[in-house]
């Protein structure tokens, strides 16, 4: 019996959903607070702002620091992440594999992301994953997340309905990015936040690994 498809696009966040990272990107955040002598932050609060742009994050973590302070705190930030070399073995366990079956059923698929632009191209390329998507948005070349504005380029460019588009992230900025697209999502709980968080903001599936994609749609 033919079951038609209830999207054509998936839209994926990248760190903490796609690629293991998330550890490393809090150390990289407490490293550039001790080197700008600020208080340092628990792991929570660091994982917490993942998913916002790198600016929006540093003012969500230290709120009283000036914009000189923030900009050394980015410097000192991304000297750190950039030291790390990726792979496609940082791929979450099966998440090659999922997005070359997903293309080979005719999916199209997308990236929307916190990061900045060098910082995704520089990962696709490491990974061996850019050839799989057909569109990518960083957030410093639009709105942050949770505003809806990244994914509303994403579907307008691809001339998708938002009702056949389906967002997948680990943290809730994911969710209320898609919730204020319109957008429909999936929750994974390899990432920032844990499910029961991600579960309050009511996504189509609670997924505990994002390969699992696959089984339900």
């Amino acid at each position: 019996m033919f079951v038609p498809k209830r999207f054509d696009l998936i839209i994926f966040d990248w760190d903490g959903t796609l690629v293991n990272t998330i550890d490393w990107i809090v150390h990289c955040l407490q490293d550039a607070a001790v080197r700008c002598r600020f208080e340092v932050p628990e792991d929570q609060a660091a994982k917490d702002v993942i998913g916002l742009s790198i600016d929006n994050a540093v003012r969500q973590l230290f709120p009283e620091a000036d914009k000189d302070s923030r900009n050394t705190f980015i410097e000192h930030y991304g000297k750190a992440f950039f030291a790390k070399q990726l792979s496609r073995a940082d791929l979450f366990k099966g998440v090659f594999d999922m997005l070359n079956v997903l293309r080979a059923s005719g999916y199209r698929l997308a990236v929307a992301t916190g990061k900045g632009r060098k910082g995704l191209q520089k990962a696709l390329m490491q990974t061996g994953t850019e050839h799989l998507f057909d569109i990518t948005r960083c957030a410093d070349e639009t709105a942050s997340k949770p505003a809806p504005v990244m994914l509303q380029e994403i579907i307008d460019r691809l001339e998708i309905p938002a009702e056949r588009a389906l967002m997948v992230g680990d943290s809730i900025h994911d969710l209320q990015m898609a919730r204020n697209a319109g957008i429909v999502s999936a929750a994974v709980a390899c990432g920032a936040h844990s499910p029961e968080l991600l579960r309050q903001y009511d996504p189509l599936f609670n997924l505990a690994q994002t390969s699992q994609l696959l089984e339900f749609i």
